[in-house]
This record gives structure tokens, sequence and C-alpha cells, in this order.
């Protein structure tokens, strides 16, 4: 596939992802400050919290489109803002993302918008990215919708095309923002099947923004919980091990919360 290699001599050892002392901050205004974590190989890795707490906003500054006010985040132990640039590209181009209304062009068909990453960054020829272009909508359950277009198909659809587009390049680091918002009960548990499905095909690891507790409860295996109140992390670790161990309130309250809808959907 042509993909530039992460450039690090230790990818077999270092995680995919780990953040030290994170600080973000719009101007003066600090937002989340001393964030340090780390995102092993494999993980389904959730970012939660109430609103308004950064968890989109930590999601931009882990694929690269904001710079920390300070601290640092390394990708398999290269510090992805002290890279040169040609080594940010390179690093950033292993990550797939999605985003919450897909973010699919309504003027292209679902083959011409996977296609595009294809056609962009890499010698593929025409025949061999149709290939893959169709090969990763089947992985996502859309096999023979090629031709049609974002405004013909569902709302989960769209998610799952949006999906499929993500994973054009063969990423290591999966990135979902709110995969589930605006689906049905129904739709959002066969999104959370297929992204488990696809970690453990694919051998991806997953950063999931989500404030849909049934879900974070039943995929997540790791976590960080942002608190708008103190402005930092105040727990970290499987959601479902938080939700019988934490005895922070405001932790305990949320994922409650979370097993209540889990047991009454």
């Amino acid at each position: 596939m042509n993909h530039p290699p992460i450039p690090t001599p230790s990818a077999g050892t270092e995680p995919p992802i780990r953040v030290e002392k994170l600080t973000m901050a719009f101007g003066s205004f600090v937002l989340q400050r001393d964030l340090t974590f780390t995102i092993n190989q494999g993980d389904i890795f959730i970012i939660m919290g109430g609103s308004g707490c950064g968890k989109s906003t930590l999601l931009r500054h882990l694929i690269g489109l904001i710079e920390p006010a300070a601290g640092n985040v390394y990708f398999r132990g290269v510090n992805l803002w002290q890279a040169d640039p040609a080594e940010r590209e390179a690093i950033i181009r292993r990550c797939g993302v999605t985003y919450q209304q897909g973010a699919l062009w309504t003027s292209m068909t679902l083959a011409e918008n996977v296609a595009l990453p294809l056609q962009e960054y890499t010698n593929l020829k025409a025949g061999e990215i149709a290939d893959v272009v169709a090969f990763k909508l089947a992985l996502v359950g859309l096999a023979g919708f090629e031709d049609y277009y974002p405004s013909e198909i569902s709302g989960g659809m769209v998610k799952r095309a949006g999906l499929a587009r993500a994973m054009a390049l063969d990423p290591e680091i999966l990135f979902f923002d709110e995969p589930s918002a605006g689906l049905d009960p129904i739709s959002s548990r066969l999104l959370d099947d297929l992204i488990v499905q696809l970690r453990d095909t694919l051998g991806a690891t997953i950063v999931l923004v989500t404030h849909e507790l049934p879900s974070l409860l039943s995929i997540g295996t790791n976590s960080v919980f942002l608190d708008a109140a103190s402005r930092t992390m105040i727990a970290e670790g499987d959601p479902k091990m938080l939700l019988k161990t934490t005895d922070n309130p405001t932790v305990k309250a949320f994922l409650s919360r979370g097993e209540l809808n889990e047991t009454t959907a």
C-alpha cells in the first residue's frame, strides 16, 4: 500500500499512544491540565466525561489538529510535536478518523468517498483502488452499495461508510468521535459490535469519544475520565472495573447511570 512507516526504532515495544502532562487551552482559558495516560495495543480506549469537559478537543489533540499548550503526545515513542513535518505527516497518515455525521462528500458515491485517500496517498491503479474500496465497504457490511450516494442510505449506513473511508489506508489506530450520535439503540449496538469485530480482525487500536454509556461499558477496555469542574482527569482504566471499584462520586454517578441505561435499554 506504499505507506511511509512511522519513524521509530522501538515500534514493537512502545504503546501506540502515550500522553504526558498534556494541557489543553484556548488562550488563557485552560480546558484540561496534566493529562497523563497510555493507550495500549488493541485497546478500545474511551474518552469519557460530562458535557463540555473537552472530550472531542482531546481527540483533536491526539490526531494532530491542535497543538498542546503544554505536555507531549507520543506515537510509538515518537513525540508528535517535536517530529519534523515529514515525520508528523507519516504518523498522522497511519491514523483513521470518523466524525459524528460521517463527513462524507454528498456529491460523491460511497465508492468515490472511500477511494479519495487511496487516490491521494498511494500509487495504486484505478482497478486496484476499486478492489480495495469494495473490500473496505464489505468489511462494514456495505457490499453492493458502492454506487449509492450518502442521501440514499440510512444514518447508520452513513456512519459505516465513514468508517470504511477511515480504514482505506489500513490505519494502525482508528479514532471515533461520537460514532453512535443520532442512532437508534439497535443501530448503536450493531455499530458497537462492528467496532469490536474490526479491532479483532484488523489488529487495530480504537480511540472512542462517546457519551453513550451502554456502549462504553460494553466495549471499552481502557479509558480516561475528564472532569469539567477540576479541569483534569480524575480516573482511568477499564470502565467496567471503574464502575465496581471507584470511590470518586462523580465517576461513580456517571457510570452507575450508564449501568442503569444498559439494563433498561
